[in-house]
């Protein structure tokens, strides 16, 4: 087999990969259990998962990236905004540790951590967001936002409106 036959054969497998992992990412429709209202977003940090909450019963269910260790936090809060292609501010924490990161990287750059979309949560820095790094997705990665695949963080932005019930557990 020559070179070129063995890299275009490799190419093509990890485009298959790359496709299967994608199609595996979308949200499914998955049983719940618990006292939510129906619309309330819920996110199990030890599961790495995100429950958009249809029913009594049902919820639509996402992989997210949480916070790393000391960076996790649970409670009750609220999306206050809404934004596509967001621009991008490092908070001080995330300047402090990260000192040459520029200090706002503008929304639609393959740098942007942002992703494609972002819902902000009340009373914090923190916000359910796209990625630019979608192996992180799955992960306890991140400064205590809610990153999700861009696909995802599409669907779900469709979904749900300011306003809405946001709950963290752990």
């Amino acid at each position: 087999m020559s070179i070129k036959v063995a890299m275009a054969l490799a190419a093509t497998i990890g485009a298959g990969v790359l496709m299967s992992s994608a199609a595996q990412a979308r949200p499914e429709m998955v049983g719940i259990r618990g006292d939510y209202t129906p619309g309330t977003i819920v996110v199990k940090t030890n599961e790495r998962r995100l429950y958009l909450i249809l029913d009594s019963g049902h919820a639509m269910r996402y992989p997210v990236g949480v916070g790393k260790s000391g960076k996790q936090w649970a409670g009750t809060t609220r999306i206050d905004g809404k934004y596509r292609n967001p621009a991008w501010a490092p908070p001080k924490e995330v300047k402090r540790d990260k000192p040459n990161i520029p200090d706002l990287i503008e929304g639609g750059s393959p740098r942007n951590p942002m992703g494609v979309a972002a819902m902000t949560l009340a009373g914090g820095e923190y916000a359910i967001h796209g990625t630019n790094m979608p192996g992180s997705v799955g992960g306890f990665v991140s400064y205590g936002c809610i990153r999700m695949l861009n696909a995802d963080i599409t669907d779900l932005y469709q979904r749900v409106s300011v306003g809405t019930s946001v709950t963290v557990t752990r």
